[in-house]
């Protein structure tokens, strides 16, 4: 038999959606959220979701994204992603002589959630004008939008984080401790305490040693 080629953009089925059916019909119980598709590497997990433009919509989707990209819109989508605190970055791609749209994001967490936080944002008024120019998008108020990202998903091959253990959470955080600390580096305070003989032990330990290294580097 010849393998069936499925057309990008086109929905598809996984060989997860067909073990879904099998745990249904032999009584185990439901996990809270479906099994979704998509690589992870530690906490990083990927999303691509791959669309059909409308004929005719790729200028408008263009517009659509520079909109989004620039002045208070921008503003306001930083503000949400900030908000969310999951999201590591995110590109959108038009390509294929203007047939065809990406979407393409690493994230924390659960596929569930992280569509929903979205959705509970601007970020989902963005994502409505964005794929308003895909054939067949429902909107993300429709009860059947998450079957609609998975059925146009198209999971990574590979996927590697170059930090596979750090949250964009922990990420901030470290930022943050990392400017405060280099605030105290610059104080007087903390020049005179490295010379005072009294501190002398404190500053021999390999965990200050180690300290002083890694903010020297």
């Amino acid at each position: 038999m010849a393998p069936h080629i499925r057309a990008p953009g086109d929905p598809q089925t996984y060989p997860w959606q067909e073990n879904l059916t099998m745990t249904a019909t032999t009584g185990a119980t439901p996990s809270a959220h479906p099994e979704r598709p998509g690589r992870s590497d530690g906490v990083c997990g990927e999303f691509t979701v791959i669309t059909k433009i409308k004929p005719g919509h790729a200028d408008a989707l263009r517009e659509d994204l520079a909109m989004l990209a620039s002045g208070s819109a921008d503003a306001k989508s930083r503000a949400a992603l900030h908000q969310i605190g999951t999201l590591h970055d995110a590109r959108h791609v038009i390509f294929d002589n203007d047939t065809r749209f990406m979407f393409a994001s690493v994230f924390d967490g659960t596929w569930d959630t992280y569509i929903d936080d979205f959705a509970q944002t601007v970020i989902g008024a963005n994502f409505d004008k964005v794929f308003s120019h895909s054939e067949g998008f429902p909107g993300v108020a429709d009860p059947g939008v998450k079957d609609w990202f998975v059925a146009h998903q198209a999971p990574a091959g590979v996927f590697v984080s170059s930090y596979p253990d750090l949250t964009v959470q922990q990420i901030w955080k470290d930022q943050r401790v990392e400017e405060a600390f280099e605030a105290v580096l610059d104080t007087a305070e903390f020049r005179a305490a490295l010379d005072n003989p009294a501190n002398a032990e404190l500053l021999a330990t390999p965990a200050f040693q180690k300290l002083l290294e890694e903010a020297s580097a």
